[in-house]
């Protein structure tokens, strides 16, 4: 089969599928009535934005993040970018900063992942650079740190803001700014884009460091650069609707078997297809309990589980995994 069709299905079903997401809503199937109609379809219209922005980011941060470490297992949270810029954003929300601006929130994100991930490729650096084992590990126990700081953080923190944090750690796509939604509409498509442009690379650093120094890549220079667009759109995807996992994990597989493994292709399929995905999630989370709401991290953490588990059965089965 031509790997270039189901490019074009996906970039066909994209405005379809976020069009069906619309007619999505607490009050069931269908467009909404009433004199509230045009604030409701505005709200639903920038949850779908949303979900397609978010999706979109966390989807290319997983497979930039697969291609430079060779594990299919590998996403944003894996290397702990995920928890450092939620605690980044948490910290902002708490503070208070995000009534002084929208843009405290992304960017407290941004610096937090950026220091976690410095943090992580110095813990995992050895003579020659971090190898790909050191750069996981590390990762985890960089994650569960900061995990454990926003938790107490939370414990310690005064009632007023507690329920909008915890609510935002479950995952959200409820935009409580809309100048957070344009930033988020320039930054990630900015990154997703800078990231496609880097498919060659990431083609050639798929085959390991050594062999794409032997074809001409900058080898470091390239994980760099990756490492660096990874953060920059996961940070901003977590700053816009909380803590999302599995999104980077569950579409790249699903692509990579539907487009191969070429990220000329790999990336944008991922993009349009990880922001339908969440899109989805979102109209099923906020119906399938109408009028109640549940958090879509909880969807995608419901879906990402079992498929988790049963990507790392296969590995154990073929042997790749001692």
């Amino acid at each position: 089969m031509n790997r270039r069709y189901p490019i074009w299905l996906i970039v066909a079903l994209t405005p379809l599928v976020l069009g069906l997401c619309l007619l999505f809503g607490a009050e069931g199937l269908g467009l909404p009535s009433g004199p509230a109609r045009r604030t409701i379809l505005y709200l639903r219209l920038n949850r779908v934005l949303a979900g397609l922005l978010v999706g979109a980011g966390l989807s290319s941060a997983g497979v930039v993040l697969q291609a430079l470490l060779r594990n299919p297992l590998a996403e944003p949270y894996v290397l702990g970018i995920s928890s450092g810029a939620g605690l980044g954003a948490g910290l902002a929300i708490l503070a208070g900063a995000a009534a002084v601006s929208f843009v405290a929130v992304p960017l407290s994100a941004f610096l937090a992942g950026m220091g976690t991930l410095l943090l992580v490729y110095r813990l995992a650096s050895q003579r020659g650079g971090p190898s790909i084992y050191s750069l996981l590990l590390s990762g985890v126990i960089v994650s569960a740190m900061c995990s454990s700081i926003l938790m107490f953080v939370i414990s310690i923190a005064p009632v007023q803001g507690l329920h909008s944090v915890v609510w935002w750690m479950l995952g959200n796509l409820e935009v409580y700014a809309r100048g957070l939604l344009r930033l988020s509409g320039l930054v990630i498509p900015g990154g997703v884009l800078a990231i496609w442009l880097l498919a060659p690379e990431l083609n050639a650093l798929t085959l390991g460091r050594e062999m794409a120094h032997h074809v001409g890549v900058r080898a470091h220079l390239a994980m760099a650069a990756g490492l660096t667009l990874a953060t920059l759109v996961a940070a901003t995807a977590v700053a816009l609707s909380g803590l999302i996992g599995f999104v980077g994990l569950i579409v790249p597989h699903a692509m990579r078997l539907l487009v191969g493994p070429d990220h000329r292709r790999l990336v944008p399929a991922s993009a349009l297809a990880g922001g339908m995905f969440l899109a989805v999630c979102d109209a099923v989370a906020r119906t399938v309990l109408a009028p109640r709401e549940i958090p879509v991290g909880v969807i995608t953490a419901l879906l990402g589980g079992p498929f988790f588990l049963i990507l790392l059965r296969k590995r154990r089965a073929r042997g790749w995994i001692e």
